[in-house]
């Protein structure tokens, strides 16, 4: 049965036509799959919108599985197994997959956090430099009032 598989894959393949025909809900399978599967060369495209040969080369595998009756998740397993978790756009979550989860999540805290401590030293520089220019004016009206009195207290001897 995999000979055959195997025939009519490189028969298509020579020919540049499907490997298989398929109707109905294998062919909406195989539409979703292909959308579901990520183009290596391509990277940002799956491999139904991508051209590359190897895109072709996956769907034509695709259209085999989902011929040979396989199911999504084993027709995505073999993927993974061949090709690595980065064929998937939506990996399942694992270790090897944590950073890809997380790291928008982790990356919005820091970036709140960086605002917050930001937000929270200018109010605290706003709010000790009213006290510290009252402190300064009101030296300066010391200052001041002192030179009033000693002026006083140099023309009221100049008229006496």
């Amino acid at each position: 049965m995999r000979w055959l598989i195997v025939l009519l894959l490189a028969i298509g393949w020579a020919t540049g036509a499907s490997a298989v025909d398929l109707e109905g809900e294998a062919l909406a399978r195989y539409h979703e799959l292909n959308a579901e599967l990520r183009c290596l060369i391509c990277q940002n495209r799956s491999i139904a919108e991508s051209d590359a040969p190897l895109a072709q080369d996956l769907r034509a595998v695709v259209a085999g599985q989902i011929a040979a009756g396989r199911s999504d998740a084993e027709i995505k397993q073999y993927l993974v197994d061949r090709y690595g978790e980065w064929v998937l756009y939506d990996p399942p979550l694992n270790a090897n997959t944590i950073i890809l989860w997380a790291g928008p999540f982790v990356l919005l805290a820091l970036g709140l956090l960086v605002v917050f401590v930001i937000m929270r030293r200018r109010r605290d520089s706003a709010d000790t430099a009213p006290a510290v220019d009252r402190e300064r004016l009101s030296r300066l009206l010391d200052a001041e009032a002192q030179r009033g009195a000693a002026d006083d207290d140099d023309s009221s001897r100049e008229h006496s």
